[in-house]
């Protein structure tokens, strides 16, 4: 745990030292940001586009499971399976398999305010790290999810995609991004580089 969050500043401390040192700097974006600023909210649109999508398959697939879980004879399966309930009931490997797709879907809202908040901030200050710390959260949300979804009820699989911990690393450099930015703003200076 230790040495991920030691690489994750790192490489967000890299990322902010690069952009201070080598990109254009301007003030032609909203409340005097940088132009670069919009990046990082296209990347959420982006983000909540596909998390619609992906909460599809939920749907799909608990009537997916809920034909396999009868066929297979399982008991009361309607009661189990059915809406309101959001996770299915019981143990059987048909519960198990849906309730991974489900999973998939239900951590995307576990994390996803949290990301938008502390990218939008620190893409007040360092736009261009923000939209990359954004751009990995969002590659590795994807293969985590999708991990997640495809894992036939064993959830160590969501890790499967090399891409997933990517997800991570990109939500604590957001998470650090918006503490940098946060401090910037009560300073009214920038504080690195």
């Amino acid at each position: 745990m230790a040495s991920f969050m030691l690489k994750s500043a790192l490489i967000t401390l890299g990322g902010t030292y690069a952009e201070n040192k080598y990109a254009p700097s301007n003030t032609d974006g909203p409340f005097g940001t940088s132009s670069w600023f919009g990046l990082t909210p296209v990347l959420f649109a982006g983000m909540s586009f596909w998390a619609l999508s992906h909460g599809m398959k939920v749907g799909q697939a608990r009537n997916k499971y809920i034909e396999l879980a009868k066929k297979d004879g399982e008991k009361d399966v309607d009661e189990r399976y059915g809406l309101p309930n959001l996770y299915a009931q019981g143990t059987s490997k048909h519960v198990r398999s849906f309730n991974c797709v489900q999973r998939s879907h239900q951590h995307i809202f576990e994390t996803f305010t949290g990301v938008v908040l502390t990218g939008m901030v620190g893409a007040m200050s360092y736009p261009l790290t923000t939209a990359a710390s954004t751009l990995a959260c969002f590659v590795g949300r994807v293969a985590l999810s999708n991990g997640y979804a495809a894992a036939e009820g064993d959830a160590s699989k969501r890790y499967s995609s090399p891409f997933a911990r990517c997800f991570w690393y990109g939500l604590l450099g957001n998470i650090l991004l918006g503490f940098a930015s946060s401090a910037n703003m009560i300073a009214g200076k920038k504080l690195l580089w």
